[in-house]
């Protein structure tokens, strides 16, 4: 006969074992969402940024680490690249320099949508990531992201805040073009509003009134004024940065920077390739690695730092165009760089640490036009060993240098004319 008293026994205490409150694993074990934001705010040299009172990005700073940067692609070589606004933004947007994006000046007139940027790289993923912009310019969106434009496949910004300066009912013309400023302002208020309660994937801020104040009245209070305004309105980002990371599962990386520095006699201008024209910076929250402190990276590092944080995946043909390497995850190298002469090419580079690399070389520059290059190997390098010499296979050869966690290019161009 079967002890029923036991059976009973058992029960409840399988019963009581079954209600009593469980952990969360997920709450203690799942990743945090990732999202990005970065912010340029135009015109603004780094020894500007460095003596006038930036609260917010020395915050930001203090989290991740702020250094010098520049603009303006290789000076006098093949990937030159005019210091000018609509120019800066694309190789941001790109990680690649105007040799290959094509954007020369404000006029954005025939841009080269074959180097993917980085809102239709967020579509690109298996799962695509909301994307917004905060802009005072349109052209921004229309032109250099080219949404709708069948060049781009078609490609859809989710939440788009811009074309005020359009809006002349709003925003008449004001002395000193202060119209742009108060656009700023709204287009600040706006991201961080929207950040704060959507918090979309990725997004983009731009303000713009920097630049106008600078054109107009040079190196002096008036600007210096704006610049410390401007920081103002960076804080209203990172604000909502700060609580979206408070209240929720998520790490942010915010990125600020500017593209472009001002002439040195005065700051009135900018779009040559002196120091201070191409003397920019960056500032982020996220730890950055030892590029960030022992090089000088160039905007176009933010690209391939964007994708290190975030995870996303890159065919191998956009991943070897890209002209910088990144300043966030691991990077094996820097500064690759080359030079020909009798016949011979040599490649440098700065090693962070140790490993091997392989050296890649075609003579064709299809990828530009949408088609493919057939790379030819010649072998693996120390990385330790900073250089490699082998003998030229064209008067044009695009070199790829890859390692475990690091690819990038560079050229080399007879007499310096672009390809």
């Amino acid at each position: 006969m079967k002890n029923y008293t036991l059976v009973w026994i058992s029960l409840i205490l399988t019963i009581l074992v079954s209600c009593q409150p469980t952990e969360n694993k997920s709450a203690h074990t799942s990743e945090k969402e990732r999202k990005v934001v970065y912010i340029i705010v135009d015109g603004i040299p780094n020894d500007v940024v460095e003596k006038v009172h930036t609260p917010n990005l020395d915050s930001i700073a203090s989290k991740g680490g702020y250094t010098h940067a520049y603009v303006g692609g290789k000076k006098d070589g093949y990937s030159q690249t005019p210091t000018i606004s609509a120019v800066g933004y694309n190789s941001l947007l790109t990680g690649t320099w105007v040799n290959k994006h094509n954007v020369f000046g404000n006029g954005i007139k025939a841009p080269n949508y074959n180097y993917t940027s980085l809102f239709k790289l967020a579509k690109e993923q298996e799962r695509p990531y909301s994307t917004a912009i905060y802009s005072t310019w349109l052209d921004n969106r229309t032109k250099l992201i080219g949404e709708g434009l069948a060049a781009t496949g078609n490609v859809k910004v989710d939440y788009a805040f811009d074309g005020f300066e359009l809006d002349t009912v709003n925003f008449p013309k004001k002395e000193n073009n202060l119209q742009y400023f108060e656009i700023d302002e709204k287009v600040s208020k706006e991201a961080g509003r929207y950040i704060k309660e959507n918090a979309p994937d990725f997004s983009w801020v731009y303000l713009q009134y920097t630049d106008d104040a600078s054109h107009r009245f040079g190196d002096g209070d008036y600007f210096y004024e704006y610049v410390t305004k401007a920081d103002a309105q960076v804080g209203r980002v990172w604000d909502a940065v700060k609580e979206r990371e408070a209240k929720y599962n998520e790490e942010w990386m915010i990125v600020v920077t500017t593209d472009h520095g001002r002439t040195a006699e005065t700051g009135h201008h900018h779009g040559g390739q002196s120091e201070r024209e191409r003397a920019t910076w960056i500032v982020t929250n996220q730890k950055p690695n030892k590029y960030f402190d022992y090089g000088t990276p160039g905007v176009t590092s933010i690209y391939p730092s964007i994708i290190n944080f975030m995870g996303w995946k890159m065919k191998d043909e956009q991943r070897e165009e890209l002209d910088d390497v990144a300043f966030y995850g691991e990077t094996d190298f820097f500064g690759l760089d080359a030079s020909s002469e009798n016949n011979k090419t040599t490649i440098t580079w700065t090693p962070l640490q140790n490993g091997e690399a392989e050296v890649l070389v075609t003579t064709t520059n299809n990828f530009k036009t949408g088609g493919a290059d057939q790379y030819t190997s010649l072998g693996k390098v120390n990385l330790k060993d900073k250089s490699f010499t082998f003998d030229n296979q064209g008067d044009f050869q695009k070199i790829v240098l890859k390692s475990k966690n690091t690819v990038t290019n560079t050229w080399t161009v007879k007499e310096e004319k672009q390809s």
